[in-house]
């Protein structure tokens, strides 16, 4: 048995230092979302007078792609997805895209690889086009069921 020498940090195993340097970011963004949905879990958005109401709705009556958003993601802290799609589905469709584009980091910066995520111009015009198709969609009168 060799002795520990004081200047040595025991409280982690060989090796696992670097893995944990390479996965702190993306522990860290899940952690502040984690907060989030927690928040949003625990402060039910609603009940009014908790969140501000959409400018673009107060002001023109329309609804914008994120109005529901929170009460979406309320519902989905609470296991309720029927709820949380009908509160905004675009939202519920951006939940299980981060969710998998994280996981996808985490594991590549397990392995020590870059995240690899490079968006180009026509990725950004396709979700700029879904965005506003949803916008468009959801404020005619058939696409009222994609009201929040």
């Amino acid at each position: 048995m060799r002795p520990v020498n004081a200047d040595q940090d025991t409280s982690v195993p060989a090796g696992a230092g670097p893995a944990l340097r390479r996965i702190a970011v993306p522990l860290g963004v899940l952690g502040s979302v984690a907060a989030a949905f927690a928040y949003v879990a625990a402060v039910d958005p609603n009940e009014p007078g908790h969140y501000p109401t959409c400018p673009l709705l107060y002001f023109t009556g329309l609804y914008c792609p994120g109005c529901g958003g929170l009460r979406s993601a309320h519902a989905v802290a609470h296991g309720d997805l029927a709820t949380a799609l009908g509160a905004n589905a675009l939202a519920v469709a951006g939940y299980a895209v981060f969710a998998v584009l994280w996981t996808l980091w985490a594991l590549r910066a397990l392995r020590g690889r870059p995240a690899g995520f490079e968006l180009g111009r026509a990725h950004l015009w396709a979700a700029g086009a879904v965005l506003a198709l949803f916008t468009l969609v959801r404020n005619l009168p058939f696409g009222s069921w994609l009201h929040p």
